[in-house]
């Protein structure tokens, strides 16, 4: 299944913990102009490394539907950032 939700959490020092909810479907459809062209530029670079475009497009497919459930945690100094794709 395709992640539907990013949750977002920054930690820092002294400051109040900030949390972003961000909708995967909202991001694409505002972002849609900017994937069509990803997407043109993909086919091209399919073509000039002579790869195949569907099978290309497949495992990237493959790879976003994989990330569902995933967690990524990132410190710098005392700065903290929780990831959580659902």
């Amino acid at each position: 299944m395709i992640p539907q939700l990013v949750t977002v959490r920054v930690q820092r020092p002294r400051h109040r913990t900030v949390r972003l909810w961000i909708p995967v479907l909202l991001v694409a459809i505002v972002l849609s102009p900017l994937l069509l062209l990803a997407v043109i530029g993909g086919v091209i670079a399919c073509l000039i490394f002579d790869m195949k475009v569907l099978a290309t497009f497949a495992g990237i497919g493959r790879l976003i539907a994989a990330m569902s459930g995933a967690r990524f945690d990132f410190e710098h100094g005392r700065t903290a950032v929780l990831v959580i794709i659902r």
